[in-house]
């Protein structure tokens, strides 16, 4: 099962870590990516996301399937917020449960790297000193 959502406004982890939660799990990972205050050494005051979001939530949806069907996964959760958001927003949320804790790492892990080559999901880094749109970070 897959919980693919994008979000216009603040969200937590906890939709995601109550979808994911399963009998048959006995590890659920969750990774939350947050706006920093510094990138590259340099002051971030906020950052915006944009999405194409049909597309994202196909791709993203693309993403957990594949989890379910390579890992021995029970469930995933795959969330991303667009707009504005402050230092300290959550910006995405994926949460994978498995029986056993490595598979639940390796999932999340194979998830966040995927979606940050493939999801049609835009950021514009806003600086003290100007802004940039920037591609996906390692």
């Amino acid at each position: 099962m897959t919980d693919i959502r994008i979000f216009s406004e603040d969200f937590t982890s906890v939709l995601a870590e109550q979808f994911v939660t399963h009998p048959e799990a006995g590890g659920i990972v969750t990774f939350v990516g947050t706006v920093r205050k510094f990138t590259q050494g340099k002051e971030v005051l906020r950052l915006e996301f944009e999405a194409y979001e049909r597309m994202a939530i196909k791709e993203m949806r693309k993403i957990a399937e594949r989890i379910l069907a390579d890992f021995p996964a029970r469930r995933v959760a795959v969330h991303h917020r667009v707009g504005t958001l402050p230092v300290g927003g959550t910006a995405v949320v994926i949460a994978v449960s498995c029986p056993h804790r490595a598979d639940a790492f390796a999932a999340c892990q194979f998830a966040i790297d995927t979606l940050k080559e493939t999801v049609p999901i835009w950021k514009k880094e806003i600086f003290t000193d100007g802004e940039v749109w920037v591609s996906a970070h390692p």
